[in-house]
């Protein structure tokens, strides 16, 4: 995945037995701390895909979780098929070895998949950490990759001839070039109410690891989906923890992924488990949407099979939640309802993305001051004397009143509750400033 509007040269996939250094190595690629590095084994799971820039020039590079075949565990096995996948989609692909390790039976496995793959091959001997040290690299030739390229991804040395060599055997053009105006998803939630398999009905194809082992997802992902003629960028996030106590090491810092992943959303999909109804967790991810500028469409998972009705819910939606967000009924499992979350989406985010003409909105203006009674303080009366929308996604609007310090909490939530609903702007955030006249 690309962000929109940036051109790339190719794809890079990053793969690797357990532990043996890849995250590190992304961070040091990417100018960033976006791979999750932790000292548990096994903390990349998904496929990841990031930007990285050398030189004036950009590569997508795909992150992948440790692949290690002989290991019968149904999430090793996942994570194993997700490397396969991002091995198909490369142009080139960096074997990472942990040259102090020497070769072991994982990296024979790994080989014998990317020999199959007829793919173009970079072998990295990893964690070699002084010069002396070079000498590691030889036992790597056994693996038939030719000569082993000798990096310390912890120290950066080396991987500045590491970028050199990879844009010389990039293709120089890409097909994954996402367009200005495609739409970003978060899909936010608690733990375990179902993101990453409502992500994979919606595009169709085992994109992230689904588990019912509560924090599988530990990084946001993102998943490019063409629907039509609108695109869709999906990020499945970790799930969002009530409590600050419960955010600890890996937790913590996938967590900090998804607020992320929420601020740089149009469109926040905050899951909520209706079998078990609506807790305080979910109002949590639903605060997350709102405080990020997101739109926000609440999405009520595993319907078939809830006790509460519509009748109950919308209440108590509305009740809870300032942005007043719709909501869709679905099954992840029979696949009823899905369909039209991405109609929703995009319907969502023409609102998000509109304006309201000047016009209309200082008629608006106009029938608020007769519909209730402005704010005083002493012989002064509040006056609203006009208003514009001054910017979108989300959309911002400015009244320039007679005197700000009359405005009063309830008049202000009262008159961005009318906006709201006039202009049809449920689960959009609206910001009102209201200024004096200069």
């Amino acid at each position: 995945m690309s962000e929109p509007g940036i051109e790339l040269q190719g794809t890079v996939a990053i793969v690797g037995f357990p532990n043996v250094g890849k995250s590190t190595l992304i961070n040091r690629l990417t100018s960033t701390r976006q791979a999750v590095v932790h000292e548990t084994q096994g903390t990349t799971r998904d496929r990841k895909e990031l930007i990285a820039e050398w030189n004036g020039l950009n590569f997508l590079l795909i992150d992948t979780g440790g692949v290690d075949i002989a290991d019968p565990h149904p999430i090793t096995r996942q994570i194993a098929q997700q490397a396969r996948t991002a091995i198909a989609e490369a142009d080139l692909v960096l074997f990472v070895v942990d040259a102090r390790a020497g070769v072991t039976p994982g990296d024979e496995d790994l080989a014998q998949i990317l020999r199959e793959s007829h793919k173009d091959v970079l072998l990295l001997a990893n964690k070699i950490d002084d010069p002396s040290q070079a000498s590691l690299a030889l036992e790597l030739h056994r693996l038939g990759f030719g000569e082993p390229f000798p990096i310390s991804a912890l120290h950066g040395s080396n991987t500045g001839d590491l970028l050199d060599e990879v844009l010389d055997r990039l293709p120089g053009v890409s097909s994954r070039v996402v367009p200005d105006d495609a739409i970003r998803v978060a899909i936010l939630g608690r733990p375990n109410v179902g993101k990453s398999s409502l992500l994979n009905k919606l595009v169709g194809r085992e994109r992230v690891i689904v588990s019912e082992i509560p924090g599988t997802t530990r990084d946001a992902i993102d998943t490019v989906l063409q629907r039509g003629d609108t695109t869709f960028i999906l990020v499945d996030t970790a799930g969002l923890r009530r409590k600050r106590k419960q955010r600890q090491g890996i937790d913590y810092y996938s967590e900090l992924r998804a607020l992320d992943a929420a601020d740089r959303a149009d469109v926040a999909l905050v899951l909520i488990d209706s079998s078990e109804g609506i807790v305080e967790g979910d109002i949590t991810a639903v605060e997350v949407a709102r405080k990020s500028h997101s739109a926000t469409l609440i999405v009520l998972s595993k319907w078939d099979i809830s006790e509460i009705t519509i009748e109950e819910v919308r209440p108590e939606l509305q009740r809870r939640l300032r942005q007043r967000p719709d909501f869709i009924t679905i099954s992840s499992l029979t696949g009823r309802g899905v369909s039209r979350i991405l109609d929703k989406v995009a319907d969502l985010y023409d609102v998000y993305a509109s304006r309201v003409p000047t016009a209309e909105l200082n008629k608006f203006l106009g029938e608020l001051k007769q519909a209730r009674q402005p704010p005083s303080k002493g012989v002064r009366r509040l006056n609203m004397l006009y208003g514009a929308q001054v910017s979108s996604r989300p959309p911002r609007f400015r009244i320039t009143v007679n005197d700000p310090g009359l405005i009063t909490r309830d008049y202000g939530y009262w008159v961005e509750n009318q906006l709201r609903e006039r202009f049809e702007l449920e689960g959009v955030p609206v910001a009102i400033d209201f200024r004096a006249r200069s």
